[in-house]
């Protein structure tokens, strides 16, 4: 039932999405997309209560609750960073805005890109580890638990692995092709200078 409700939730978040971004640029009813954006987190909600309900009702806590707390993390560090992007792209494409800016390509602007990425990365697995952990307390069976215990490690494994893949944005920086594009601006320090 919760893997099902996972994927569930995962359709519910695009296809909000799309309705929303459709109903801000394409009908020109900026409240109502709004609106429509807005009942995203409620997909979390749902899946959170459901989660909780299930382990009430006696079932084994295993791996589609780890994976539950998980995606309930991701969408928590990430979710808004993706519905802010895709907007962006919508209001060119569809509501004739000027291109969003991509990321920085080089240096240590794009390094502190990284980072900023990466640090929803860790949001996501510290509400990842504070639901398991209130799951492992809610059922008070360790014997029950480990598979719980596991999905943790998970959260922080993939913390670890992602947060190695920013640092070495700082390490090694990628330099600006020779001749080529101008050194793009460091938008972090424009915005501080506002």
């Amino acid at each position: 039932m919760i893997v099902a409700l996972i994927a569930v939730c995962e359709v519910g978040f695009w296809v909000l999405l799309a309705a929303g971004l459709a109903c801000r640029y394409l009908l020109r009813m900026p409240r109502a997309g709004l609106a429509l954006l807005l009942c995203e987190p409620l997909l979390e909600v749902v899946l959170l209560v459901a989660t909780v309900l299930d382990l009430r009702n006696g079932a084994e806590p295993n791996w589609p609750h780890g994976l539950a707390a998980l995606y309930i993390g991701y969408t928590v560090g990430h979710g808004h960073r993706t519905v802010k992007w895709l907007d962006g792209h919508a209001a060119h494409r569809l509501g004739g805005a000027p291109k969003p800016l991509g990321p920085p390509r080089h240096g240590l602007a794009r390094a502190r890109h990284e980072t900023k990425v990466w640090l929803g990365t860790l949001i996501g697995a510290a509400v990842a580890t504070t639901l398991l952990q209130l799951a492992i307390w809610y059922v008070d069976d360790p014997s029950r638990t480990t598979s719980l215990e596991g999905w943790r490690f998970t959260a922080w494994q993939a913390a670890g692995l992602h947060g190695l893949v920013a640092l070495s944005y700082w390490v090694w920086p990628k330099k600006a092709p020779a001749g080529g594009a101008p050194a793009e601006p460091d938008l972090g320090k424009e915005r501080a200078g506002r």
